[in-house]
């Protein structure tokens, strides 16, 4: 079995591959970790061997991606006169407080909670794109999930 040009293989993951990257890094960060993905992915498809998982391959890809920008972004500098009395994160229409919520969690709950119950992928594939265990997946899931809940809860109670 041979890959498929990476023409094809673009246009079938770059929808998932979007939509991961708005829920993990918001939507202007998103377009740059889209790009930056895609050029990794460029770079290295040529070296894959045939019958490789694609799709958990570019996942893996751009959740690195994210997790880099995340951190990037912690070690930036801010002028003085820019920042905000309060920092609002950047979300998409709909339920705001629930993905600033998800975008708060440590990177990997919250790649964890968003390719398991955004994508409704196995916890055996988030293993495989966390680069983890299963039950290392299951458990980052699981206290994602479970720090959503206490920061829904406390906003309830406001």
């Amino acid at each position: 079995m041979t890959l498929p040009p990476f023409e094809a293989f673009l246009e079938e993951h770059r929808t998932p591959v979007y939509r991961l990257l708005l829920a993990m890094v918001g939507a202007q960060a998103a377009e740059d970790c889209f790009q930056e993905t895609f050029l990794s992915a460029l770079r290295a498809y040529p070296r894959l061997p045939a019958g490789s998982n694609l799709r958990a391959w570019v996942m893996r890809i751009a959740t690195r991606k994210a997790f880099d920008h995340t951190r990037a972004s912690k070690r930036r500098p801010v002028p003085v006169a820019d920042v905000p009395e309060r920092a609002a994160p950047d979300v998409p229409d709909g339920e705001p407080e629930l993905w600033g919520a998800v975008r708060s969690l440590p990177p990997l709950q919250r790649a964890a909670v968003v390719h398991r119950y955004v994508f409704d992928l196995p916890y055996s594939e988030v293993g495989q794109v966390l680069g983890c265990s299963e039950e290392a997946a299951r458990a980052n899931a699981y206290e994602g999930r479970r720090k959503l809940r206490t920061m829904v809860k406390e906003s309830e109670g406001r």
